[in-house]
């Protein structure tokens, strides 16, 4: 899994990026085709110091969209996480309930 951090208008800490490193990581539990994973953290308003955590996940044939806003870095991509993990349960839930369909028709067998 590729995983590229963005921090617009600062400098994120190391901390910070190793936080949302194991964050991240701990999503392959709950599925394992995730290819790609863009995080970009960015102050929303300047003097209210309201911190957000927007995740861009990218499966095959999904893309995973979260964004998340409040007042630490931490707590953000702490909800964010949440709401990724229910997103990613109901892709792999809606895959395995799919039917299949069978053939219609008479099949002859000889």
């Amino acid at each position: 899994m590729n995983i590229r951090i963005t921090s617009r208008k600062f400098k994120a800490k190391e901390s910070l990026k190793d936080f949302l490193r194991s964050e991240i990581k701990s999503l392959e539990r709950f599925n394992d085709q995730i290819m790609d994973c863009n995080v970009v953290l960015s102050f929303t308003h300047l003097k209210d110091s309201i911190k957000t955590a927007e995740f861009i996940i990218k499966l095959p044939k999904h893309t995973i969209t979260v964004s998340v806003s409040s007042d630490e870095f931490e707590k953000s991509v702490t909800l964010a996480i949440d709401k990724i993990v229910k997103q990613l349960v109901k892709v792999k839930t809606k895959k395995h309930n799919r039917k299949k369909v069978e053939p219609k028709g008479d099949v002859d067998e000889d």
